[in-house]
């Protein structure tokens, strides 16, 4: 008896194989697994296919009738010895093309050219080119419709069990559409039909098909509308899998708790607020109206601040620390970098004045110690900050990795910020979160969520706020791609602009992908593209090395920018170095500043008018918004260039320009979602690539989703044990059990 759990083998045959490769490379293993590798596309076989405006490169999967075939020989440059080409001519209702399949001996070329008989139509799936002024496929894949003469042939079936739309499946090397749709078509014949995960009444309220009905279709379908019922059943199911999984989570943190932190007399608060020169921007009230909402629940908060860069986040999660600490409790904020981390602590206590000499000597009744802890300090600078954190005599501590750690013990940890969250992945903010006896409240500060953050608040499971006004003071930034492999002299007009500029009294940065030679900045990827299974295509070998620091800096000192004082800050240099350097620059004393990412975030100098990103291609969407958010910020107009040598057409050069079309970080994350992928929205991984959900994708089935979590709080609501569905429970448990579902507690 074959089942779902009988390994592949069983529906499988081994010809030349290729069952190991479906095994090792599609990570098909049982006959369930065989039959939920669904198809990515699929052709209609009834008609021969219409190909216009061909161009070179093209894939094309296309219905045509086979020609005369000819077989050439010819000598082998590599090996001298001869060898034989096929010339098949193939007929289609566009222009004929002509396959053309590569033999090393007589005898295989003959045997080849038995099998491709004239008047048989068939499938013919390859890269188009052109070769003597005809188009041509070379060494195609093919499935022939009809039976041999002799009735031999392996790919050759019978045309009624071609199906009227043909399925086109993932593939690995070596391994045919026809195999796949063949395995396919015997274990539906003998498995039993599947399980059905969803309840009726909820199929009926949201108008899915079940479960069987929906495996034919998915493999066997007559019309496209089928393919769509079919499509839509399998991503409502998975959509409904995880948000129970989710909505199971928040009612279980909510049953834990949090301590409701109210405010107390709001003293500190006031305070603060009281010395502020300046007035809250609206945006700023309504958020901060939200947040302290938020806290005073006798549950976790678990929000995400979105705000553009310079729009006074930073000012509204201090507002929050500050009523935790009112409250009693303490707050930490968690940043990704140190150059990050001592720029908060020096702006927070620039902001909160003699408010932050709390239990100092001569300090306010009202105010509170401000700690920071990096992992650069010694274990002597860190022994004071980590008592007083212990005891409670500080409520605000700023720090880095090193919050992290074991050693850091907490009096009582009531607000959890963490600034720029793609820099920290989910089981460090899960550390943190760690170190309180009851869960504490969490704020997410950025200005452009990853992907797996948009993906999150898109399946409900952080509340959202936004700053859309941006303070008085911040000027508008132009942003301009330098396509440098189309217009090689163009680099020249980039650096007479940052001359310009210093010439104003300006200063400018220069972001480089590596610190030396090949050597990435820590903690740095390169922004590959993907391919069509979300996984990442190496670079061309042809483009010029990319951009250093250490090379650049001297070859603008001794060239372009000869003159001009010019600096360089990476993260290989100590944290005394940087700290001068970043000094040197906050006061005018560097012109030009030649860096990595270290200044992606937080780095504050009003004075800064130009940002050029050299091999701008090898950044996210988020980080360039990061970037370009440096400049512009002391009343001046801000440039930003976006320097590139990717080519034409490319995805690299579609997402810079995505950039250089709108300031929205919101709407950019949207974008860096639609060009990449969701990163795994239940687990560990947040920079895109492979995504974790199977059938779905978040902006595309965002409806879906939201529907998926109604249907999923309603049984919950009736049945918090899917007592009821217990298929469907089993499914959940078996997710929960998961990699995925161990990071959902965590995240």
């Amino acid at each position: 008896m074959i089942s779902l759990d009988s390994p592949v083998a069983a529906v499988f045959g081994d010809a030349k194989g290729k069952r190991d490769k479906i095994v090792k490379n599609l990570r098909i293993e049982t006959v369930g697994d065989l039959l939920h590798h669904f198809p990515r596309r699929y052709i209609k076989t009834g008609e021969l296919t219409r190909v216009d405006d061909l161009e070179p490169g093209q894939m094309l999967t296309v219905i045509g009738e086979l020609g005369k075939t000819d077989v050439r020989s010819y000598t082998d440059r590599r090996s001298g010895k001869a060898a034989y080409r096929l010339e098949t001519l193939v007929h289609t209702d566009g222009p004929s093309l002509r396959l053309t399949h590569f033999a090393k001996s007589k005898h295989v070329s003959e045997w080849q050219a038995g099998r491709l008989p004239a008047g048989r139509q068939g499938l013919f799936i390859g890269q188009a080119g052109r070769f003597r002024d005809e188009w041509q496929l070379t060494n195609p894949t093919m499935v022939l419709f009809g039976v041999d003469a002799d009735g031999s042939g392996e790919e050759v079936d019978a045309l009624e069990l071609i199906p009227p739309l043909y399925p086109l499946y993932p593939l690995t090397k070596g391994v045919d559409h026809w195999d796949i749709l063949r395995a396919v078509t015997f274990a539906r014949s003998v498995v039993e039909p599947p399980v059905e995960l969803i309840p009726e009444d909820v199929r009926r309220a949201h108008d899915v098909v079940d479960a069987p009905t929906a495996l034919t279709w998915i493999h066997a379908p007559e019309d496209f509308s089928q393919v769509q019922a079919a499509r839509r059943r399998y991503r409502f199911e998975e959509a409904l899998v995880t948000q129970l999984v989710l909505g199971k989570r928040r009612r279980a943190v909510r049953a834990l708790g949090a301590h409701a932190r109210t405010g107390g007399d709001g003293a500190l608060l006031a305070a603060f607020d009281e010395r502020l020169p300046f007035t809250l921007t609206d945006g700023q009230r309504q958020v901060g109206a939200q947040v302290e909402a938020d806290l005073a629940q006798p549950h976790p908060m678990n929000r995400l601040l979105q705000g553009e860069v310079g729009s006074g986040k930073t000012l509204v999660a201090l507002r929050a620390m500050l009523t935790v600490v009112d409250s009693g409790g303490q707050a930490a904020l968690l940043a990704p970098t140190e150059v990050l981390a001592q720029q908060h602590y020096r702006s927070i206590t620039a902001m909160l004045g003699d408010l932050a000499l709390g239990g100092m000597l001569g300090g306010p009744e009202t105010g509170t110690a401000v700690e920071l802890l990096t992992g650069s300090m010694t274990k002597t600078q860190r022994t004071a900050p980590m008592s007083r954190l212990a005891s409670g005599e500080s409520g605000i501590v700023i720090g880095t990795h090193a919050l992290l750690e074991d050693k850091v013990i907490f009096a009582d940890l009531g607000l959890v910020v963490v600034d720029e969250q793609h820099r920290f992945g989910v089981e460090q903010r899960a550390a943190l979160t760690a170190k309180s006896v009851m869960p504490p409240h969490v704020l997410v500060m950025t200005a452009t969520p990853i992907p797996r953050t948009v993906a999150m608040t898109v399946f409900g499971d952080l509340e959202t706020s936004v700053l859309t006004e941006l303070p008085a003071g911040r000027a508008p930034i132009q942003t301009n791609v330098v396509n440098t492999l189309e217009h090689p002299t163009w680099i020249s007009r980039v650096w007479e602009r940052v001359r310009e500029e210093v010439a104003k009294g300006h200063q400018a940065y220069v972001v480089c992908p590596r610190i030396d030679g090949d050597e990435p900045e820590q903690g740095e990827t390169d922004q590959l593209e993907l391919d069509e299974d979300g996984l990442p295509i190496p670079p061309e070998e042809t483009r010029p090395p990319l951009a250093a620091v250490e090379q650049v800096v001297v070859e603008l000192q001794l060239g372009e920018l000869n003159g001009v004082r010019v600096a360089k800050l990476h993260g290989r240099m100590s944290a005394d170095e940087k700290d001068v350097t970043m000094r040197a620059f906050n006061a005018g004393d560097i012109d030009v500043l030649v860096s990595t990412t270290v200044i992606e975030v937080g780095v504050d100098v009003a004075n800064a008018t130009v940002m050029v990103l050299l091999d701008a291609d090898r950044f996210g969407v988020s980080q360039l918004h990061q970037l370009r958010g440096r400049v512009g910020r002391g009343g001046h107009p801000g440039l930003c260039l976006l320097v590139t040598h990717a080519p034409y057409l490319s995805p690299a050069l579609e997402r810079l320009a995505a950039v250089s079309s709108t300031t929205d970080g919101f709407e950019l994350s949207r974008i860096d979602l639609e060009l990449r992928r969701e990163g795994d929205v239940l687990g560990a991984s947040q920079a895109g690539g492979r995504s974790g959900l199977v059938n779905l994708r978040v902006l595309r089935d965002e409806a879906t989703i939201v529907q998926a979590r109604e249907a999923a709080e309603t049984l919950l609501d009736r049945d918090p044990d899917l007592l009821d569905a217990p298929a469907l429970g089993v499914a959940v448990a078996d997710l929960e059990l998961s990699q995925q579902g161990q990071f959902i507690e965590k995240s």
